[in-house]
């Protein structure tokens, strides 16, 4: 069984997302974004806390691994879920298994527990994210899907703008605890709101749901993944063996949790998938080393290498809330988001070895890029997906999201920790061109979006 939201409109109503029928569920829609997205940001800056805290230096690594390795294992065991009783049980299951792992990390008494907490967090955000795409899927018409995703790029802005000072200034004044405790009472909100548009959804018929092999497969993807960051770090005969497993993991478990032909730039829904992947990796790898550059090449204070990143932030919401208010085709602002990521990229990797101010207006390009790109890709992803497969293909464009994103960086830090801090800045030109690589092949993949009869 599954769920679906009965409605005829196939024109976007005066008032848009936040006309009456829809403005619960679009604000309890961002709201839980707002929120996953403010922890996201926040917890990087008290880490370094948590660890002196907890004595927990050889385990902080795993404070970040243990949330993405989790999150990617229950974005595909949600999709599945998802599909088989519909989003409401396992969006509210999602967000009180976030709230769970909120207190075990806010209460920890050492960095095991802390980081056992984090790891419950990532089932609880994976789980969520997938339901929320079904939600959106379920709850409006196909004409107006592109501004719920332009809205959700939105929620993103003031996480990145306020997170990490606001993590910062609570673990100073308050207590790095409270960066996780007091987030609890703030998951209601959202729920509340939530509530009445979920139960306007009913249940119908539906093919089958996958079965064990899928969960399986799951699990072979989790553990390669793992196994394959953990080994980055290790030089030797211990990062050859974990490279072997983990990537043996990933081509025994990707296969059967993505679009068929995914890997062979296949038209359509596969090709969806992998230019999201492509582009995730691609630009959030750049976004994580234009800190490192700015402050260690140029200088910068945190505050100040803040500031390039906040343009980035700024450049994506604009250019979402511009496509998502376009009649133009998905594709055309998929293929353009990915040229302007590629450039993006290319520009800050040759802006960071001349001027550190210089790679601003150059991220502002990057960040445009992807507020062009993804949202046209989710509402694409939706449109290409029959309505009892929409939960699966929505986990797997999550995986694509995730994979892409913590192995570029795992990759590219490992591939700059390899030059060292004497030629720092020869090691970040190289990251910066294998990022702009990787976006070049999704301009490749973008390319065959389009189903051709």
């Amino acid at each position: 069984m599954t769920t679906v939201l009965e409605h005829e409109r196939k024109t976007i109503p005066a008032g848009g997302v936040l006309r009456a029928g829809y403005r619960g569920a679009t604000f309890g829609i961002v709201l839980v974004v707002t929120l996953l997205a403010f922890e996201s940001m926040a917890v990087g800056t008290v880490m370094p806390v948590v660890t002196d805290d907890l004595n927990g230096l050889s385990l902080y690594a795993w404070g970040f691994s243990a949330t993405l390795i989790m999150s990617l294992l229950s974005t595909v065991l949600a999709g599945g879920w998802v599909d088989r009783s519909g989003p409401v049980q396992p969006l509210l299951a999602g967000l009180g298994t976030f709230v769970v792992g909120l207190i075990v990390a806010g209460a920890a008494p050492s960095m095991w527990l802390f980081v056992a907490g984090r790891a419950v967090q990532g089932l609880g955000t994976g789980v969520s994210l997938v339901a929320l795409y079904v939600v959106i899927a379920r709850v409006y018409p196909e004409e107006m899907r592109s501004r719920v995703f332009a809205a959700l790029s939105a929620a993103w802005v003031l996480p990145s703008l306020i997170g990490p000072a606001v993590g910062g200034v609570v673990a100073e004044h308050v207590g790095w605890r409270w960066v996780f405790l007091g987030l609890v009472p703030l998951v209601v909100p959202p729920t509340v709101l939530l509530v009445p548009a979920l139960r306007e959804i009913r249940t119908v018929d539906v093919a089958p749901t996958p079965g064990r092999g899928r969960y399986v497969a799951a699990v072979s993807v989790a553990a390669g993944a793992g196994v394959l960051l953990y080994g980055l770090d290790r030089p030797g005969w211990t990062l050859a063996v974990a490279a072997v497993a983990g990537l043996a993991g990933l081509a025994f478990g990707l296969p059967r949790l993505l679009p068929a032909g995914t890997m062979r730039l296949r038209r359509g829904l596969p090709s969806v998938v992998l230019v999201r992947g492509l582009l995730s990796g691609s630009f959030f790898g750049m976004d994580v080393f234009i800190p490192l550059a700015l402050t260690r090449l140029h200088g910068f204070s945190a505050a100040q290498a803040g500031i390039v990143l906040t343009v980035g932030a700024l450049g994506w919401s604009a250019a979402s809330q511009i496509q998502g208010r376009s009649q133009r085709p998905r594709e055309f602002y998929a293929l353009l988001g990915a040229v302007l990521v590629t450039a993006g990229i290319a520009a800050a990797a040759v802006m960071l070895q001349i001027s550190g101010w210089l790679a601003a207006p150059a991220w502002i390009i990057g960040g445009a890029g992807m507020g062009f790109a993804i949202g046209s890709l989710s509402v694409l992803l939706l449109d290409l997906s029959p309505e009892e497969e929409q939960g699966v293909n929505s986990s797997a464009l999550q995986i694509g999201d995730t994979l892409g994103s913590s192995l570029v960086v795992g990759a590219a830090g490992a591939l700059v920790a390899g030059f060292g801090t004497a030629r720092l800045g020869t090691g970040l030109a190289v990251a910066g061109t294998l990022f702009a690589a990787i976006a070049l092949l999704g301009v490749f993949a973008a390319l065959r979006l389009e189903v051709r009869e």
